[in-house]
C-alpha cells in the first residue's frame, strides 16, 4: 500500500512537473516597461494581415499557425535575448512562448494580447 502511495505521488509531481509553462505572462505595463529596454525583441506571432493592420513599434512578425514557425523563428531570434510575444488576445502568443521556450528561449507573453494593449491606449502602428 505505501509504495502504490509513493508511486501515485510520483506520477503526480512528474505530470505537474510537465504541465509548467516555461515562460513568463505580463499585463500590459509589465509588457511595456519589458520592451523598452532595446535589447528585448519583440515578436508578433499574428496573421501577416493581422499584422499590417496594426502592431507593436519594431516588432517581427512570425505566424504561430504557420508550419515553418519555428524554423523561421530559429533563423530570425537570437536565443541570448528575451522574446516579448503578442498576437490578438494572448492565446497564440502563449503557444508560441511555450514552443520557444522548450527551444531555450526566455519568453514573455502579453496578457491579453494586442487587445489589452490597444485597450490601454498603448501605441501602435499604424494606426
Amino acid at each position: 500500500m505505501k509504495r502504490l502511495f509513493a508511486w501515485l505521488l510520483t506520477l503526480i509531481g512528474m505530470t505537474t512537473a510537465c504541465g509548467q509553462q516555461h515562460y513568463e505572462n505580463k499585463n500590459v505595463e509589465g509588457f511595456d516597461s519589458l520592451i523598452a529596454d532595446t535589447s528585448v525583441v519583440v515578436l508578433d506571432v499574428r496573421t501577416t494581415e493581422e499584422f499590417a493592420e496594426s502592431h507593436l513599434p519594431n516588432a517581427i512578425n512570425i505566424d504561430v499557425k504557420q508550419e515553418t514557425f519555428m524554423e523561421k523563428a530559429k533563423a530570425l531570434l537570437p536565443v541570448d535575448r528575451t522574446i516579448a510575444v503578442y498576437c490578438r488576445s494572448g492565446r497564440r502568443s502563449a503557444q508560441a512562448a511555450g514552443q520557444l521556450a522548450e527551444e531555450g528561449y526566455k519568453c514573455v507573453n502579453l496578457l491579453g494580447g494586442i487587445l489589452a494593449w490597444k485597450a490601454m491606449g498603448k501605441e501602435c502602428t499604424p494606426n
